[in-house]
C-alpha cells in the first residue's frame, strides 16, 4: 500500500504535515491541493481520509497527493489551475465561487438552518445536490460539500434578542449576505482576515464575531469575549470541486469508484467534524467561557428580523432552493 510522505522539496514541513503519496509508475496522479494544514482541520482530515483510502482501494490506477497549507496554490489561484490541470482537486470556500455562480449564497442564508441534521438534508437531497454541478458550464464538477459547522455569535455584550446587536460592530467573511445579514441586525460589518480577528475583538476594532465552535475555541475568542450564543445561524463550509475535463477523462469504473469514495470519505469526515465542534464547546464551557442558548420564540426573533435578507438575494439562489432548504428544517 502506498503512504502518504513527504519529499525533499517540502523538507521544511516533514515533521508537521505529508506532502504527497509515492506513485508508482503507471498511476494517474492526483493533486489534492487546500490551504489548511493536512491535520487538525476539518478540510484536511477529510482530504487525508480520501487519499488514504484512494490510494489502497485504487491502486495501480490513480495515486492521490496531498498539498496542504497551500503548498501549491491559495484559494484565489487553484480555480485557474484546475482548468490548467495543475491539480484535480481542490476545496475552496464557497465565496470562491461567487465568480461562477451566486447560487452556493444559500448557504450564507442567516438563520436557515436550525442545526446540522437540516443541513444534511438539503445538502444530499436533490437541490443540493443539483448545486454541485451549477458550475460545470464553467468547466466544473463538485464532488461533495466538507464541513467545517454552523456558526455561533459572540460579542462584548450578551446577545439574546436582535436589537442587543445594534451600534456594534462585528467581524465577517468577504460576503455580501454577511454583510446584510449585520445591516438587518443593526450592526456595521468589518471585513477582516481570519488571523486578525482576535487582536481585532481584544483591542475593541471589532465589538463581536460569528464562527464555528472549533474555530471560536482554537482561536480562543472566547476568551475577549462576553459570551457566545448558540446561534446556529449560518453554515461554514467549502466545496470539494474537480474539473471537468479532468473527470470526463477517466475509464468509467475508475470515475464512479473514485466519485463513490470521495462522497462516502467526505459524509465520515463531516460526521466527525460534527463531533469536533461539539467537543470543542464542551471545552469553551470547561475553560470559563459563557454559552447562551435561544428560546424557540426568541430564535423565531431572529429569523424575522433575517427573512429580508433572504428576500434580498432571493434571486441569486432560486426560490425553490430556499424552499427546499426550509423544508429540510422540518
Amino acid at each position: 500500500m502506498k503512504k502518504i510522505i513527504a519529499t525533499a522539496l517540502f523538507a521544511s514541513l516533514l515533521s508537521t504535515t505529508p506532502a504527497f503519496a509515492s506513485c508508482e509508475k503507471g498511476e494517474r496522479i492526483v493533486k489534492f491541493s487546500f490551504v489548511t494544514a493536512a491535520t487538525g482541520h476539518p478540510k484536511g482530515e477529510a482530504a487525508t481520509a480520501i487519499a488514504e483510502r484512494i490510494n489502497s482501494e485504487m491502486n495501480g490506477k490513480l495515486c492521490m497527493q496531498l498539498f496542504p497549507s497551500s503548498q501549491l496554490f491559495n484559494d484565489n489561484k487553484v480555480m485557474e489551475a484546475l482548468l490548467l490541470g495543475d491539480v484535480q482537486i481542490a476545496a475552496p470556500s464557497l465565496s470562491k465561487f461567487e465568480a461562477y455562480t451566486k447560487k452556493f449564497r444559500i448557504f450564507d442564508f442567516p438563520f436557515l438552518f436550525s442545526d446540522m441534521d437540516a443541513v444534511n438534508t438539503f445538502s444530499n437531497g436533490p437541490k443540493g445536490q443539483e448545486l454541485l454541478r451549477s458550475i460545470e458550464d464553467k468547466g466544473y464538477v463538485g464532488l461533495s460539500y466538507i464541513y467545517n459547522g454552523l456558526k455561533h455569535f459572540s460579542a462584548k455584550k450578551p446577545l439574546i434578542n436582535p436589537t442587543d446587536a445594534e451600534g456594534l460592530k462585528f467581524r465577517v467573511q468577504t460576503s455580501d449576505v454577511a454583510v446584510a445579514m449585520i445591516e438587518a441586525i443593526g450592526g456595521n460589518a468589518q471585513k477582516l482576515a481570519f488571523k486578525e480577528v482576535y487582536g481585532a475583538l481584544q483591542t475593541g476594532v471589532v465589538d463581536g464575531q460569528e464562527n464555528t465552535w472549533s474555530n471560536i475555541y482554537t482561536k480562543k475568542f472566547f476568551e475577549v469575549q462576553d459570551g457566545t450564543t448558540e446561534t446556529n445561524h449560518q453554515l461554514l463550509t467549502y466545496l470539494a470541486v474537480t474539473s471537468k475535463e479532468w473527470l470526463d477523462s477517466l475509464p468509467s469504473k475508475t470515475r464512479n469508484q473514485f466519485v463513490k469514495i470521495f462522497k462516502e470519505e467526505t459524509i465520515k469526515a463531516n460526521a466527525r467534524a460534527t463531533a469536533i465542534n461539539e467537543d470543542n464547546k464542551q471545552k469553551i464551557l470547561a475553560a470559563g467561557g459563557k454559552i447562551r442558548t435561544l428560546t424557540p420564540a426568541q430564535r423565531a426573533d431572529w429569523v424575522k428580523v433575517m427573512k429580508p435578507v433572504w428576500a434580498k438575494f432571493a434571486n441569486d439562489v432560486g426560490q425553490d432552493t430556499i424552499d427546499a432548504a426550509i423544508a429540510a428544517g422540518k
